[in-house]
Order: structure tokens, then sequence, then C-alpha cells
């Protein structure tokens, strides 16, 4: 493959997004939804590699229960997707990139990015990418890691070893997420990034790889693309070989057990957009730290999130809030605690509540 080849796009869209409840719905999850700007967050994914002298059209692995508002949404800005695997069953982020590694060619480059991350600076995350691409070609697994601004506690990190060409390293060792002073120690050492979970890879050097380390992974993957169904752009795995994969993240099964794998450090406005409080912090504010969404009344209010895609909500003398109002359902939680959706969440699948699946 050489330098001047196109990659493919590999885009995960399979997450449900109940971080962000009750805006994102399994029926309707963040991806699909327009939080930062006015294209969606899928949309936005796909429009960072619509450079067609770099990239060929992207394939896209999402549930089947989201194919036809995906492929409108695609379309809609002009970056259509050249296929659609659709998944029968989640089964994590390594079976679905296996799945799309078996429609490419062995000599494919492969760039897999979740549908619903933010990246402020595209052409630093394009830069980045380029300056991956030889090493790639020799058969390293290349992940890009997010250089940290804060001792965060909610991410993964890497922790960076010796150079391997200008720009890229050896990943010593994946971490998982850290207590607050032991993310204090890495931000000071100034060796580790956030796993921000995209990566570039030869389509046969990760099928290799996850054949060596979790080869019932391969087996069921190959299974089911060999007895897929297609139609048109569409791929539909077979449902019962799918679903006989074990479950588990690209992490787990392959870049942390993987020998040939490399890190390239990049400051790109990145956020995983994966709470509430994350959604404040990227939101245009006003004079007194607000961010405001839809029909929203402020008056002696500080410091608050406030989203109404339904009612108008009138906001007085409050400050420290997160205020989520939809159709059929309204969240209140403090700022700084936004990660508690997941209790709300728990508790209304417990009771078989209909407002997790409905769009709202």
């Amino acid at each position: 493959m050489g330098e001047t080849s196109r990659i493919t796009p590999v885009i995960l869209s399979g997450g449900s997004g109940t971080r962000l409840w009750p805006l994102s719905r399994t029926a309707r999850p963040k991806q699909l939804l327009s939080l930062t700007a006015a294209e969606t967050m899928l949309q936005l994914t796909a429009q960072r590699t619509a450079d067609v002298q770099a990239f060929d059209p992207p394939i896209v692995v999402a549930s089947a229960a989201h194919a036809d508002e995906i492929e409108a949404q695609l379309a809609a800005v002009g970056t259509p997707a050249a296929a659609l695997i659709l998944e029968p069953v989640a089964r994590n982020t390594a079976p679905a990139i296996a799945l799309a590694a078996l429609a490419l060619p062995g000599d494919a480059q492969m760039l897999v990015m979740p549908s619903d991350h933010v990246i402020a600076d595209v052409a630093a995350f394009r830069d980045a990418v380029a300056v991956a691409r030889s090493l790639v070609d020799r058969g390293w697994l290349a992940t890009f890691g997010i250089t940290p601004d804060a001792p965060e506690t909610g991410y993964g990190y890497i922790c960076t070893g010796e150079a391997l060409m200008p720009g890229v390293h050896k990943v010593e060792r994946f971490v998982e997420k850290p207590d607050r002073a032991t993310a204090e120690h890495y931000l000071s050492t100034g060796a580790y990034n956030w796993n921000g979970g995209i990566f570039l890879f030869r389509a046969d050097a990760f099928l290799a790889a996850l054949d060596a380390h979790a080869p019932g992974i391969t087996a069921a993957a190959r299974a089911a693309h060999e007895a897929a169904r297609r139609e048109g752009t569409r791929l539909y795995p077979d449902a019962d070989a799918f679903a006989a994969s074990p479950s588990d993240s690209i992490d787990y099964a392959v870049m942390e057990k993987a020998d040939k794998v490399a890190v390239v450090p990049v400051e790109m406005g990145w956020s995983d957009v994966g709470s509430w409080d994350a959604l404040h912090a990227l939101a245009a504010r006003d004079d007194r730290d607000n961010a405001a969404h839809g029909e929203v009344l402020a008056i002696d209010t500080r410091n608050c999130l406030i989203r109404s895609d339904g009612p108008l909500v009138a906001a007085v003398g409050v400050q420290d809030l997160i205020v989520i109002a939809t159709g059929d359902a309204v969240l209140i939680l403090p700022r700084g605690s936004s990660q508690e959706v997941k209790r709300a969440v728990e508790a209304l699948k417990a009771q078989g509540h209909v407002s997790l699946d409905q769009v709202a």
C-alpha cells in the first residue's frame, strides 16, 4: 500500500448513549443527535474524513434499528457509506471492527472512529493520521493519544515509550481509569495520554493480532461474514454466528496484548461528550456561565446547563444545576454529578420504563 493510497474510515455507531438520557435513547442514541453543532455527532464524524483525495467513503458498523436514520443523515451531508454493516447483537468493539476488516482488502488501512466524539481541530487530527501511515503500512497498530489538560479519572491512559519516528512512540502500556492522585501523577510526568479510542491499522494486521490474542472473535466474525445477507450497501452478518462471539473491546482483546502498538500524541480539541458536564464545558455560555438550549428563561441563575427540547424551562435563583427537559421526561441533578445519570437509567430499566427506548 503506497503513501498516496486512501484510507477507509470505519465509524462505530453501535452505542446506546444512556449517559445523556433523557435526550439520548436506545431508539435515538447520542450519535444521531445534534449536541454541539447543527450537524449530528455522526455527521460531524463522517465529515472529518470527507476529503476524497485522502479517504474512501466510510464503512459504518451499527445496529439494524438505526439503519434508515444513519443512511438519511449521511446522505444529507454528502457522505454516504460505502457499506453499512448491521450487527444483529452488540458484542463490543473488537467483533465490530473485525466485521469491517473482513469487508476490506487485507492491505487496506482502516481508520476506526467512534461516531459520537468531538474533535475541534480537524486539521490536527488529519495530520496525526498522516504521520502514522508509513508505520501502519509496516504492520503496526496505531492509536491516537489525546494530550491531557486535566487529571481526568474517567478516561483510560496510554503510557508512551520509545520514539519510533518523529511524532510516533511505541506504547509502553495501557492503564485503567486512575484515581485522582494517580491521574495527577500521570499529568505531571508528561508521558501519558488519554485513550481516545481512535485507531489506524491495516485490515490484515488487525485480523492477525485478533487471531493471535482472541481467536474466538475472529472465528465468529468470519462465520458471520461468510454467511451474511446483502441488500445494496447493507450487510447483515449471520445472527447465530455473530452471537457466538465473545464480547470484548479492542483495547482488551488486541491493543493491550499485541507487540507492535504505536501511539501518536495529538492535541485536537477532543471530547467524548460522555456526560452532561462535558457538554456544558463544550457549549457556548453566557456571562454567568450558563449554557442554554431551546426555550429557556434564566433569571439570577449561574453555572447551569439548561436544555429543553420540549416545554419552556424557567430557572430563577439557582446555580450549579443540570436541567434537561424533553417531551416526556425531565432530568435535574447537580453540576459535577452528571455521571449519576446512570442511577436513574438503572432504576428505569428495573421498572421497564418506556422512556429509555422511546424517542422523546
